[in-house]
């Protein structure tokens, strides 16, 4: 009887327009700054204590669990959350994934992703178009960057050595940017080459790899043994928002025969953008790339796209046998999703992701990427001009590292007043910004996520800033 209830349709009608009755609201009053905060803080232990009081099972309605994750979680929709790269979905999206989660169709094999397997062809295609690949590019949708990055490396490690059937022949090896994000040296240990496995290239006063010291770096590890398999070009770094010169990776990669990924988890986005396609100049001449619809892409997490020049690269990663998904264990059939992807059960991520396009069209896209890196311009000016702040660098992606130093203070206090000023505005909650350092600097960090966000949103988060910094 109780099954019956959980399945019925009209009791499903009934919650679900609730649901969206509160989350409309809840839209409303965080896009205009109605809600006291953008991130209501607790400790751990405090939340811990409150979830284990409250999550009583099989007793209070579900909308009543519902309002308290609204209320309790960090508020992406609110224009003061400059915080982590993750974007505030829109509303379309997230009905996208109601349906999806509903339906849940895991699309591994072609029967299970009757629509999503061919709505992924279609995106992964728009997007080999925008980087400037050719017909034989394509690619897939997989669960999040650090996942599309390990695979990436995995099919370098394929398409250069035998190790899927005969193990380690040799050490491997990635070149990558000191700034690079963490999880290429996870992906790297994952695959077993170990920490001297990832070759980590020194970055200049910009924070980009010095692509002149790649040729001795790349001898040293030949000379010790290693075979290198790749070298990864980060566009951008987390850290600063700095891209990498792709176009001199590319050339060293041309001369080695070596496998060119780009990390454009982040600022890949660019690609819808004429105006700052030119910061990703060179992503052309990579053999695979990597570019997150959930960070600038309006998209809820997680949804990566992993692209490939050559599409027939993708079967070379997982060489595996499953009689029973499917028939023909080695053609290369890009409907069969499971074919390519370490998931075996996959969400319909594509549906979320078209969605958007349907409605809106690719135009949604260039529009956001350009709001945002409009803004982050906006911003340093904003702190340039400002008396007793600094920038770690021009910004040029929508990522802005700077901090408060007003006068007189030694570089250990600036370190420890912007560490307390940080703590004390995620314990006010008002602003969500995160910190970062930099060659041993700490610096407020924010990625400027939100289209809503304004000049004057900014103003005020210095403001706020410049006051707590006067109490200190």
């Amino acid at each position: 009887m109780r099954l019956q209830q959980a399945y019925s349709a009209e009791h499903f009608r009934e919650e679900a327009h609730r649901l969206v009755d509160q989350l409309a609201d809840y839209l409303a009053v965080a896009q205009s700054q109605q809600l006291e905060t953008v991130i209501p803080y607790q400790s751990p232990e405090e939340n811990f204590l409150f979830w284990q009081q409250n999550a009583q099972e099989g007793v209070g309605a579900s909308s009543d669990f519902f309002a308290e994750v609204i209320q309790r979680s960090t508020h992406l929709h609110h224009p003061r959350y400059m915080g982590h790269q993750v974007s505030p979905p829109l509303p379309m999206a997230a009905m996208a994934g109601m349906l999806t989660s509903l339906l849940n169709n895991g699309m591994a094999v072609y029967e299970m992703g009757l629509v999503s397997n061919p709505l992924e062809r279609i995106l992964s295609e728009l997007l080999t178009q925008k980087i400037g690949f050719g017909a034989e590019a394509s690619g897939l949708l997989t669960s999040g960057g650090t996942l599309a990055n390990l695979t990436a490396l995995l099919t370098a490690r394929a398409t250069q050595t035998e190790v899927w059937e005969n193990g380690h022949e040799q050490p491997l090896a990635v070149l990558v940017s000191e700034e690079a994000h963490y999880c290429i040296d996870r992906a790297a240990r994952t695959m077993g080459m170990g920490s001297d496995g990832i070759i980590k290239i020194p970055t200049n006063a910009r924070f980009q790899m010095r692509t002149e010291l790649l040729e001795d770096y790349y001898q040293k590890a030949v000379q010790s043994g290693r075979k290198v398999i790749a070298v990864v070009g980060s566009a951008c770094s987390t850290s600063t928002g700095a891209y990498d010169d792709l176009v001199a990776i590319a050339d060293f990669c041309e001369k080695h025969q070596l496998w060119f990924h780009v990390d454009g988890a982040h600022g890949g986005a660019v690609v819808f953008s004429e105006r700052y396609k030119p910061l990703v100049k060179g992503i052309e001449r990579a053999d695979s790339v990597v570019i997150d619809w959930h960070k600038m892409l309006l998209t809820p997490a997680l949804a990566t796209a992993l692209l490939f020049k050559r599409n027939q690269d993708s079967f070379q990663t997982f060489h595996q046998k499953a009689q029973y998904l499917w028939a023909n264990q080695g053609s290369q059939e890009w409907f069969n999703s499971g074919k390519r992807t370490f998931e075996c059960t996959k969400l319909m991520m594509s549906v979320k992701i078209y969605a958007i396009l349907k409605t809106y069209g690719e135009e949604i896209f260039t529009e956001n990427v350009e709001t945002l890196h409009d803004l982050s311009i906006r911003f340093a000016q904003i702190v340039n001009e400002r008396k007793g702040f600094e920038l770690a660098l021009a910004p040029e992606s929508n990522i802005v590292c700077f901090r408060f130093v007003g006068e007189g203070r030694t570089a250990e206090q600036i370190q420890t007043l912007n560490a307390a000023i940080r703590q004390k505005l995620l314990e006010e909650g008002t602003f969500y910004i995160v910190q970062t350092t930099l060659r041993d600097k700490l610096y407020l960090r924010v990625s400027l996520m939100n289209p809503l966000t304004t000049e004057n949103d900014l103003t005020a988060l210095l403001d706020a800033i410049e006051r707590l910094a006067m109490k200190m």
